[in-house]
């Protein structure tokens, strides 16, 4: 310690003159010395260091306190106060090897510098092998594109409610960050969900691939909660609680037939149609809401042909479901499809499109 106490009173020294090449000598001298002895140190002698090294390292230029840097970052148990002071130097060169690999930085000095340093301070904070959430919130938040990316292929990351939110939303409209964030073991299916529902069908197909059991019951959540949705609109709907009443006195009168479907359907009313249609074919009023609204032209034509009705009705509500200007080409290829089309086979689809109603309304339970 003799010799330790000789180079402190060296670096005093060092503080109190003016020679920045000595201080930068002395600087990596004082390196090496930590590095060989921090183990034998106590709180006291390494607040010493930290003392000096704090006043020494202002003036020293940028490359020697870079190169320090990278070498005290390696180090175990590193003057707090000189870390603090690398990592939020405005060289990166300087704050990089702090930022990123230091182990022992504190939280708060990661979190100002992620508040207040550029983005490739962020982006080396990014990289480490754990983050906070409290950093991570403010690097989704304030960082720029690469820098979110980065944070979110971090396995060491965790996120908090704002840092998921934060990156659903900014997923929005980057299918990259938003198969990054798919891929996150830990994260919350309710975010999982909203990711997925606002995915592209050739986003979705990535996603499938990445995680194809994932994608099975994300996909499986999409259609249950806009199910959901759907009910909850259509229970406050004007139009069918209007409907209601009138489908079912014509059921209750045994006169729901397909001459009162054809009316329903030629004077564009949908939620008459729609319920009518569900209860001649014994299906919930949801899907066949979503066979119209969805515009799922093949599946009207199963229903319609499953319960035998007439090319002119099922016309007529193919009509209801697009704009008037579906072409004719269209329509006769509708028509021929139809005509192709076998009851049985209808049938047998109507049959299974009640079987999976069915156990989704028990999943939902």
């Amino acid at each position: 310690m003799i010799a330790d106490q000789s180079l402190v009173d060296e670096l005093e020294a060092a503080v109190a003159g003016g020679d920045i090449s000595r201080r930068a000598a002395i600087l990596r001298r004082v390196a090496d010395l930590f590095a060989s002895t921090s183990g034998a140190l106590s709180h006291e002698q390494i607040g010493l260091f930290d003392d000096v090294l704090h006043q020494l390292i202002d003036e020293i230029e940028m490359s020697v306190r870079a190169r320090f840097a990278e070498y005290l970052a390696k180090i175990p148990a590193a003057p707090p106060r000189i870390l603090r002071r690398l990592a939020l130097d405005d060289a990166i060169e300087v704050a990089r090897p702090v930022l990123s690999r230091c182990e022992q930085l504190d939280g708060s000095t990661l979190a100002e510098g992620a508040r207040t340093k550029s983005q490739a301070h962020l982006l080396a904070i990014s990289v480490r092998k754990f983050i906070p959430e409290s950093v991570t919130d403010i690097l989704v938040e304030r960082g720029n594109r690469e820098v979110t990316l980065s944070t979110a292929a971090n396995a060491g990351a965790s996120f908090s409610e704002f840092g998921y939110s934060s990156l659903v939303r900014r997923s929005f409209d980057d299918d990259e960050l938003a198969v990054c964030t798919w891929s996150r073991s830990e994260i919350p299916r309710r975010h999982l969900l909203k990711i997925f529902a606002d995915a592209s069908d050739a986003l979705k197909s990535r996603m499938s691939k990445e995680d194809p059991r994932k994608a099975a019951v994300m996909a499986d959540m999409v259609a249950r909660a806009a199910g959901q949705l759907q009910a909850r609109t259509r229970e406050m709907s004007a139009d069918f609680a209007k409907a209601r009443p009138l489908v079912q006195s014509l059921a209750d009168a045994d006169k729901l037939d397909e001459a009162a479907l054809l009316d329903f359907a030629a004077s564009a009313m949908f939620a008459e149609t729609v319920l009518a249609l569900s209860v001649i074919c014994s299906l919930p009023v949801g899907l066949v809401e979503r066979a119209l609204v969805e515009e799922r032209s093949e599946q009207v034509l199963v229903l319609a042909k499953a319960v035998g009705l007439s090319w002119k009705t099922t016309k007529t509500i193919l009509l209801l479901q697009a704009p008037p200007e579906r072409s004719t080409d269209d329509l006769d290829r509708l028509l021929e499809t139809f005509l192709r089309l076998r009851p049985e086979t209808a049938r047998q689809a109507v049959q299974f499109y009640r079987l999976r109603e069915r156990s989704l309304a028990a999943g939902a339970n």
